[in-house]
């Protein structure tokens, strides 16, 4: 079962970094190039603890939907996002944060396992896991720059629980 494992060091504090990482409307602006959009479940603004999502997205020429569920929330410093519907035998996302002399911390852990066995787990060397992490490294990049600049406010215009 493939892991994927990224840190990413941002300029910015803590609760925003943690709000930006939970937004539907950045994940939604970082996964433009798949098409991925939430269609079902929560669609706009930022995820709790037991909300449901459904994403549909074009990835390697088939649309799929993946429908995921905050099942771990423990503000602001980790989350977890874990499929309940879709393609993966299994697939849960940890979102850890750490502030350090103004700069956080974001951790991502991504464990999963593909459908179709031996099939499933040749898919991945060959590409399934170079996909996702080019996915996860591409929304921390737009977390980042939105982060460290005024572009948080596209994203964050609730208040924080």
């Amino acid at each position: 079962m493939p892991v994927i494992d990224l840190t990413t060091e941002i300029h910015a504090s803590l609760d925003r970094v943690f709000d930006l990482a939970r937004s539907v409307d950045l994940h939604t602006a970082s996964t433009a190039q798949t098409g991925e959009r939430a269609v079902a479940g929560v669609v706009t603004g930022l995820m709790h603890l037991g909300d449901e999502v459904t994403w549909g997205a074009r990835h390697f020429g088939f649309w799929q939907h993946l429908t995921s569920r905050i099942t771990i929330y423990d503000r602001p410093i980790h989350f977890r996002d874990s499929m309940v519907r879709g393609i993966f035998r299994r697939f849960d996302h940890d979102h850890f944060f750490a502030p350090r002399s103004g700069v956080t911390f974001m951790r991502d852990v991504l464990d999963y396992k593909s459908p179709w066995g031996v099939l499933g787990r040749v898919a991945d060397r060959l590409a399934v896991t170079r996909h996702l992490e080019r996915l996860l490294l591409r929304r921390n990049a737009v977390i980042k720059t939105a982060a460290e600049t005024d572009q948080w406010k596209r994203f964050l215009s609730e208040p924080r629980d």
